[in-house]
């Protein structure tokens, strides 16, 4: 069984998903839990003029990120830790395949949108990446059927 899970988390409702997802596995195999957070640098350019402020923003709203998550953990009983990287020229993709080989991960957890087609190909798929080059297993947590209802409009 699994000793070693990695869930990266962005305070999505897709990658809470795949944290509950993550804290059963743990509790049901007696594992240790790594909650990753990357603080992504795609969403802003070092040329910009709030490069400073805003990368100060990011790595605070992730500091707070990590703080609930670990109390949340905590509550479960599940031992854990925390780490937040910063990946200012990259996908946070790479960052996450990096700390699993890193830490021996023997599987990562994370929640995917469960996009198809045009959209996944235009949105890209950080989820889809990961499980592509990881070193271990990745176990994709889709959204459920009555969240994925909820985000459609009706016609």
């Amino acid at each position: 069984m699994y000793k070693r899970i990695l869930v990266p988390v962005d305070g999505s409702a897709t990658s809470m998903n795949g944290l509950e997802k993550a804290m059963r596995l743990a509790r049901a195999s007696d594992a240790k839990l790594r909650v990753l957070h990357v603080v992504d640098g795609i969403a802003f350019s070092r040329e910009h003029s709030m490069f400073t402020a805003t990368a100060g923003k990011f790595r605070e709203s992730g500091r707070k990120l990590i703080r609930q998550i670990m109390a949340r953990v905590k509550k479960q009983e599940i031992q854990a830790d925390s780490r937040m990287v910063e990946n200012l020229t990259g996908r946070a993709a790479d960052t996450i395949v990096k700390e699993a080989g890193k830490w021996k991960a023997d599987v990562i957890v994370m929640g995917t949108h469960g996009r198809r087609g045009f959209n996944r190909l235009l949105l890209g798929s950080d989820a889809g990446l990961v499980a592509r080059t990881a070193p271990v297993p990745v176990l994709l947590v889709q959204p459920s059927r009555k969240s994925q209802h909820r985000g459609k409009k009706k016609q």
